[in-house]
């Protein structure tokens, strides 16, 4: 059996140490992906993980599928962050400030990070949680369709998209 599976069981019949357990197990990819969505802002990312966290405590008890745990996060994850992006909190003017705060700081940057950071930053936001998932995180395209809440023809036409929009911002080309 799956430790996932085990600790899903345990934690919705109340054992906080499943639980804890559960949270040590996801928390980077939780993060991470909220690191990605969110552009880059590690802070606001955190905060929002931990919102996750607790919005899965709240209602573990609804999970049906405990193997689906980690699908089941990312999914409450992204859910949390379309909320802040439509909340506002990352306005369009507050990204522009600080890609041109980061470009003028003096601080030598790789000119492909910026220029795959730009691009990631351009995507909209149900692309780049898609491209995130699959080409950040190694998703298939059914993980990440389960866990966005999308259709698998739509996260296929993100990643795609996506994926030629990243190689232009780099350079290269998509021949292979």
């Amino acid at each position: 059996m799956d430790p996932d599976e085990q600790w899903v069981r345990q934690a919705q019949a109340g054992s906080d140490a499943a639980f804890a357990r559960l949270v040590t197990r996801h928390q980077s990819a939780v993060r991470g992906f909220l690191r990605r969505v969110l552009g880059g802002g590690w802070a606001e990312a955190d905060d929002v993980a931990q919102e996750v966290f607790l919005a899965a405590w709240r209602n573990l008890r609804g999970l049906k599928d405990p193997a689906g745990m980690r699908a089941w996060l990312l999914g409450i994850a992204w859910r949390r962050a379309q909320d802040r992006i439509r909340a506002g909190l990352r306005s369009a003017a507050r990204d522009a400030a600080w890609l041109e705060t980061r470009a003028t700081t003096g601080r030598r940057f790789d000119d492909e990070r910026l220029a795959l950071n730009d691009a990631m930053a351009q995507l909209a936001p149900d692309a780049r949680a898609c491209v995130a998932l699959c080409l950040g995180d190694g998703w298939s395209h059914a993980e990440a369709a389960e866990a966005l809440g999308l259709p698998l023809g739509t996260v296929k036409s993100h990643v795609a998209r996506g994926r030629a929009r990243l190689l232009e911002a780099l350079g290269g080309s998509d021949d292979g």
